[in-house]
Formats: C-alpha cells, sequence, structure tokens
C-alpha cells in the first residue's frame, strides 16, 4: 500500500511539472532571446511553446496508473482540462559528491500533452535547486545531451535532439544524469531503461 500511494504521490507531482516545465523552457528562451546578440545564420536550438504553469488543484484528480513496466510507470492525467500522459522512474542508484547531501525525490519522466501537440518531452525533477546557469547531463552509453536547469527542474537544451534521445533510451540499457546544486554538490543517478519503451508505447496509444 504505502509503495502505491508513493507512486501516486510522485505520477500527481510529475503530471504538475509536465507542464511547469514547458513555463521554464520559455522563460530560459526569452532571457536567451533578450540578452543573446544576433550573430551570423547558424541555426537556434528550437523552444517549445510551453503552457501556463498550473496549480496542484489543476491536475484534475488523481492520475491513473496506465500499467507498470519494470522501473517505469505509464500514467494520464488531466491538467487545465486537457490530457496529458506520462512515464516516470525513479533512479536505481543514486550518488552525491561529496557524499550522503539530502535531497527531495527524484524522477525521470517523459510527458506527451496532446492538446499542444508535445510529444515524448524529456524532463527531470533532481531533487534539489540547481545551480543557477549551470547545466546538466543526460549520458546513455556513449552519447551525451546537454540540459537546461531551472530551480529543480531540467530538460532537454536543443529541443530537435529529443527524438533522437528518445530513440537511444528505447535501445539502451540505463541513462546516468549529472548535475550541480546550488550549494555546489555534484550529483550522479542512474536508471534503468528496461520496460522504458513498453510504458512510451503505452503513453502514446493513450495519447495519440
Amino acid at each position: 500500500m504505502k509503495t502505491a500511494v508513493s507512486h501516486i504521490v510522485a505520477a500527481l507531482a510529475a503530471a504538475t511539472f509536465a507542464v511547469s516545465v514547458a513555463a521554464a523552457q520559455q522563460t530560459t528562451g526569452a532571457t536567451n532571446a533578450a540578452t543573446t546578440k544576433p550573430k551570423s545564420t547558424k541555426p537556434v536550438a528550437k523552444q517549445r511553446k510551453p503552457a501556463p504553469v498550473p496549480k496542484h488543484d489543476d491536475v484534475g484528480g488523481s492520475p491513473t496508473l496506465l500499467g507498470q513496466y519494470g522501473d517505469w510507470g505509464a500514467y494520464t492525467a488531466t491538467s487545465g482540462g486537457n490530457k496529458v500522459c506520462f512515464t516516470l522512474a525513479k533512479p536505481a542508484s543514486t550518488q552525491t559528491k561529496p557524499p550522503n547531501r539530502p535531497r527531495n525525490p527524484v524522477y525521470f519522466f517523459v510527458a506527451s500533452r496532446p492538446a499542444e501537440n508535445v510529444r515524448n518531452e524529456v524532463s527531470v525533477m533532481i531533487g534539489y535547486p540547481f545551480r543557477s546557469g549551470a547545466d546538466a547531463t543526460v549520458e546513455v552509453g556513449t552519447e551525451k545531451f546537454a540540459m537546461n536547469t531551472q530551480n529543480d527542474g531540467a530538460w532537454i537544451k536543443n529541443v530537435a535532439e529529443e527524438t533522437r534521445l528518445i530513440d537511444i533510451m528505447r535501445k539502451g540499457s540505463d541513462l546516468t544524469m549529472t548535475g550541480m546544486s546550488n550549494h555546489g554538490t555534484q550529483s550522479i543517478d542512474r536508471y534503468s531503461l528496461k520496460g522504458l519503451g513498453q510504458a512510451l508505447d503505452r503513453t502514446d496509444q493513450e495519447c495519440r
């Protein structure tokens, strides 16, 4: 029972966070646009159009568990009257340097918001406030992806790489997420990717 309740709490937090991350993306994009001078014709990393930040009340009822696949749970919920689907997992192992530093719960999740045409958006709840201006890193095998950070959330820096990251995650066995807190503590979280493909297939089916 305790495990089931903790999964529901995590899912509720993720349903809310899935939309608030989008708003953080807008804030970061707007700040970059305001402070960065145009340079040549280099392509700029895509920024996804965000939704407004919801309150917990905006998530209609408890998320519904669609299925548990390995370490990954597939869920559906509503936010602001719109359907949200997501899959989430907790790290299989965590490490901090210096060791044993306290953290809030940590989750890696992939969300879809059909009303906004957002599919398989990668985000992380890291369990502490990130150091201001510091990127985080997701590593699967030999592939590394930079992550924007704000408060305790992270999302892929270049949205154009998100589809490739999802594909690599589907094929991989484990994933490592590295970040730095505002107190200078480094975190290294390792996730098993077993069951991720099945969980994503289930949420894709639910949120067509």
